[in-house]
């Protein structure tokens, strides 16, 4: 990808993804002031070539992350080499991301009439069409296999390393795990879809191979999670919570193995089992 991990400087600084807040904590019986530390979400436009295309609820971190893996998962874009540059800029409550894709890839964004305004964990608010919502990811390929023992391993290992949730709570992460390597990528964010999408961003800018590894998420496997993953390439999503039918009826179609209530000592398997060995 030419550029998109280079963004040019900020107007101002990013705002630190948590706040410090002033609260009354009741506990046995008595009331005192405290103060507690809370989750930031601030809104993130994105614009493609200067045109207004979303806004979306995000924590403000890794926003180029965020924007490549966007633009790559939306299907905005066929390949991380069709975003040529991604700039990022701060004024005041203003947070913006500005891209630059291939003409083509452009001209075809501005047929779409998309008009979004993205609620935090919102993974397809205001797509105008069935097509634009439900897409037919590209078939995916064959040959990774993983294991119960390193996935246990791996789930074993986030909360070390999830550093904004142990500060505030209340923030998803998504992890990258590489069979007989572990987790070895990891980005959080208030929004569960928001943080796949920077781990996405943040793979295909350090030139990681999307068959070499799959997905833990610490939410739900919804649809929209499904999707993203097979949309870049992903083989398989492990997540800590629950899948929704739909979601695994999308895995079966996709290829794609699915896994969920990933817990200690336990998770099931929904969806292509065959990747999975003891």
């Amino acid at each position: 990808m030419s550029g998109a991990g280079d963004a040019r400087p900020l107007a101002a600084a990013l705002p630190a993804p948590v706040a410090t807040v002033d609260v009354e904590r009741w506990q046995r019986g008595s009331l005192e002031s405290a103060s507690d530390v809370v989750a930031e979400e601030r809104p993130v436009a994105f614009r493609y070539h200067g045109v207004p295309h979303v806004v979306m609820l995000a924590t403000p971190a890794d926003l180029e992350d965020l924007a490549v893996g966007f633009t790559l998962s939306e299907a905005i874009v066929r390949s991380a080499a069709e975003i040529r540059a991604v700039a990022v800029a701060a004024s005041d409550e203003a947070l913006e991301v500005n891209l630059d894709i291939a003409p083509e890839r452009f001209s075809a964004l501005l047929q779409r009439h998309r008009n979004l305004t993205g609620r935090t964990g919102c993974g397809m608010c205001g797509a105008e069409t069935l097509a634009d919502a439900i897409r037919e990811p590209p078939a995916l390929a064959a040959g990774l296999e993983l294991s119960s023992a390193g996935l246990q391993a791996a789930l074993g290992s986030l909360a070390q390393r999830q550093t904004l949730n142990a500060r505030a709570g209340s923030i998803h992460a998504a992890a990258w795990v590489v069979p007989g390597q572990g987790v070895i990528l990891l980005r959080e964010d208030v929004g569960r879809h928001n943080a796949l999408d920077k781990l996405i961003g943040a793979l295909v800018r350090s030139g990681a191979d999307f068959g070499g590894g799959y997905v833990i998420v610490t939410s739900r496997a919804s649809y929209e999670i499904v999707q993203k993953a097979a949309t870049v390439g992903i083989q398989a999503v492990v997540a800590v919570s629950a899948p929704t039918a739909f979601a695994i009826r999308s895995a079966r179609d996709f290829g794609l193995t699915l896994v969920g209530f990933a817990r200690p000592d336990r998770h099931v398997i929904y969806a292509h089992g065959e990747r999975m060995r003891p």
